[in-house]
């Protein structure tokens, strides 16, 4: 990408993915001008999170009061005239992505919210990418080996999060013939792989925490044989690999995996938090439906906090092929094997209380 002042627009900050992305973007670029859109009703905890965070007292950094679902993003118009004229990158973060929701908000938010931002897109004068943050879950229930270059295989989705990051998908291929777009898949997304920082206990960590809490005699059950992989990603993996990747002029038109490429197994990645805790392995080959009625017993669903998805999906035999990725990265940066920081992923748990995390009601993370 040519040397011109970045200019950047972000949207769902503060959310941990883009908060932390912001933080990686602004490491490699501290002269920016960074504009991030913030919901109305998120503004004052945008600016609590941007008081803690290490930046320089001349940071150019402005809270855009506004939401990617409106018209002109929501903004004033003095605040959207000077962003189509001034934005030179967008990183499209904004997304419902917990299970709990309302398909149509759901809709609205990932596939009505997409088209916003390329409607924006295309008034910009200087725009040099685009860049989309999508899931490895719009694979729907496909197995067998994924392709970055793919999307539309005929699979089926298994809730609104899914099909709505699809949809997005499908409207920016569609855009690819006139906007410099680049797409962003992570799998699941965990902690950091330096520190364990996570803000909420989701996906995986149902059973990492179920595992913690148990007597130390006591296995946890899990449902399936867990043989098949489970692809964990640590949070600065995935925003460093997208800040190197989004600056790199060959990375237009192209759509990149975020992944381990070589993940453990669901039984060997719970096995190890039991090693790292002292406690019982699970116990695996449980059939899924026996599962779901014992984590009604008094005390195991509160333990659970009914990890309904995560436990159907995660012995489903996919692997994502991340050739883009590596190919862009090589030389720069690669995805650390789990072995190598699980361990910070359970002690930045075990010394969190319980109640400083948000937990949806229902759902996981899925990407």
């Amino acid at each position: 990408m040519s040397e011109t002042h970045r200019d950047i627009l972000l949207t769902g900050f503060p959310s941990f993915v883009s908060r932390r992305l912001f933080l990686s973007l602004y490491q490699s670029a501290p002269d920016a001008t960074f504009r991030l859109l913030v919901r109305p009703d998120y503004v004052d905890a945008a600016r609590h999170q941007l008081s803690t965070m290490p930046l320089a007292e001349d940071a150019d950094v402005r809270i855009l009061s506004g939401d990617v679902v409106a018209i002109d993003l929501g903004l004033s118009g003095r605040e959207y005239l000077e962003l189509v004229a001034k934005v030179t990158e967008i990183y499209h973060v904004a997304s419902i992505w917990y299970l709990g929701v309302h398909r149509k908000q759901t809709w609205e938010v990932n596939v009505v919210g997409t088209q916003t931002i390329l409607d924006a897109a295309y008034e910009m004068k200087n725009l040099k990418r685009l860049n989309h943050f999508s899931t490895a879950f719009v694979a729907g229930d496909r197995e067998g080996v994924i392709m970055e270059d793919e999307l539309a295989e005929g699979q089926k989705f298994r809730n609104a999060y899914e099909e709505t990051k699809f949809e997005a998908e499908r409207l920016m291929l569609a855009a690819m013939d006139h906007l410099p777009i680049s797409i962003f898949r992570p799998s699941i997304i965990v902690g950091d792989s330096h520190t364990g920082e996570i803000d909420k206990l989701a996906g995986p960590y149902y059973l990492m925490y179920a595992i913690m809490l148990a007597p130390p005699n006591v296995p946890v059950l899990m449902p399936g044989k867990g043989d098949k992989p489970l692809n964990l990603v640590p949070i600065d993996f995935v925003t460093d690999a997208i800040s190197i990747i989004s600056q790199k002029d060959n990375a237009v038109g192209k759509t990149f995996h975020l992944c381990d490429p070589n993940p453990l197994s669901a039984q060997k990645v719970f096995s190890l938090v039991a090693e790292f805790t002292g406690k019982r392995a699970p116990i695996r080959g449980i059939p899924y439906r026996l599962t779901k009625a014992l984590m009604k017993f008094p005390g195991v669903e509160r333990t659970m906090r009914s990890p309904r998805q995560f436990m159907e999906d995660f012995n489903q035999l996919t692997i994502y092929n991340s050739i883009n990725t590596l190919d862009l990265l090589e030389g720069q940066l690669a995805c650390p094997p789990l072995t190598t920081y699980i361990e910070h992923l359970i002690n930045y748990l075990q010394d969190s209380t319980h109640d400083s995390f948000e937990m949806p009601e229902e759902g996981d993370i899925l990407g």
